[in-house]
């Protein structure tokens, strides 16, 4: 079988990983794009930090189209924010291409409940070229299936909470900012918090039109809802400044957050469903200071109660080689907008990845090709 080819989009933090990870699992890196000046023209070795010179230069980003329709690619790997409607444009130049792609975008976890607009005409454009977009990243795992998994043991569910945490100097500037890190207590409350001081039909107006912002677990609690075959009668949310107890340095936003000031935010989901089971999902991200660490805690309340506490998870690595591994999958489901609830668990992938797309573990009709 031939090597899959791959570009990646996104050239920062997070493609240190993907692009080794995906060197290392047999796939064929063959274009790199970013925005950054400071990375145009370097080869992605000095990414990776291998000594070996790989001889693919970081383009433009502006030349990405052009690419894609010159050379024969299997999948593109988009790391850049956490916004779907940002990384639409990226979306729709892989999909009119012909191109599947997996984004760490965590919007694009589950993109229906928040910009379904957006989502449907992706959906469209990629059926139309035969090709596959998705969402995956740690939340695939740890927010996702783990919790579905586990949800399997469960004889009666009444109630779901999770709490997750995370530190934004991971995942780069664009991360930090959309959690209000830096930012003083009065203009959190402006940027941030007044988003979701708003009445049901509010929100529901502003999903409809494109413009909600979402925290990360609107969208968990989306997907978690659907891999359940729970239906959804009301969601909503409310973010929570962390406040710095003394003056922290971030090197990812490039300066001193002081005392007082914001460090991220906490936001809490809430959904209720008509089957009665409730969601209560809470991630914290922020700057931290040098003695907190990432920590991934789970209930489920019912018959029986079950909790799983994951303390400090190597949460960037986690997140790169579940988007590796998942390109399995992505090359075998369904073409659209197809998220992760519709194809099968993750699952170690001992092997090259390209030693999976024929069958990738299971025998429903998004994994098996006849």
């Amino acid at each position: 079988m031939k090597k899959i080819t791959m570009v990646q989009y996104g050239c920062g933090k997070m493609s240190a990983y993907t692009m080794r990870y995906a060197l290392e699992k047999g796939i064929k890196i063959i274009g790199a794009f970013d925005i950054n000046p400071s990375l145009i023209g370097k080869d992605i070795s000095q990414i990776i930090g291998s000594e070996k010179q790989l001889n693919i230069k970081i383009k433009n980003a502006e030349e990405f189209e052009t690419f894609l329709q010159k050379h024969k690619i299997d999948v593109a790997v988009v790391t850049t924010t956490s916004i779907f409607a940002e990384n639409y444009p990226i979306y729709e130049i892989c999909a009119k291409n012909g191109v599947n792609a997996i984004s760490t975008c965590e919007e694009a976890f589950y993109a229906q409940n928040s910009n379904p607009k957006l989502a449907k005409k992706l959906d469209k454009i990629a059926k139309q070229n035969n090709c596959t977009i998705c969402g995956s990243g740690y939340q695939d795992v740890f927010w996702g299936n783990l919790i579905s998994v586990l949800a399997g043991a469960t004889h009666k569910i009444v109630k779901i909470k999770g709490k997750s945490s995370y530190n934004v100097e991971d995942y780069g500037i664009s991360l930090a900012k959309v959690h209000g890190a830096g930012l003083n207590v009065k203009t959190f409350e402006k940027e941030v918090a007044s988003n979701d001081n708003i009445s049901s039909q509010e929100r529901k107006k502003l999903i409809e039109a494109g413009k909600f912002s979402p925290s990360y677990m609107w969208n968990v609690n989306g997907w978690l809802c659907s891999k359940l075959g729970l239906h959804v009668i009301e969601q909503n949310q409310k973010c929570l400044p962390q406040i710095a107890k003394k003056d922290i340095n971030s090197s990812t936003l490039g300066m001193t957050i002081k005392k007082g000031d914001c460090t991220g935010m906490s936001a809490v989901v809430t959904t209720k469903t008509k089957e009665g089971i409730v969601i209560e999902s809470k991630c914290i991200g922020k700057v931290y200071d040098k003695d907190e660490f990432d920590c991934n805690d789970w209930t489920i309340e019912g018959e029986p109660n079950t909790r799983v506490v994951i303390e400090r998870p190597s949460t960037v690595e986690l997140t790169c080689a579940t988007v590796i591994n998942r390109i399995a999958e992505l090359l075998c489901a369904e073409p659209g907008y197809t998220t992760t609830d519709k194809m099968c668990e993750n699952f170690y992938k001992a092997k090259n990845i390209d030693s999976y797309i024929e069958y990738v573990g299971c025998d429903c009709e998004h994994c098996h090709n006849d």
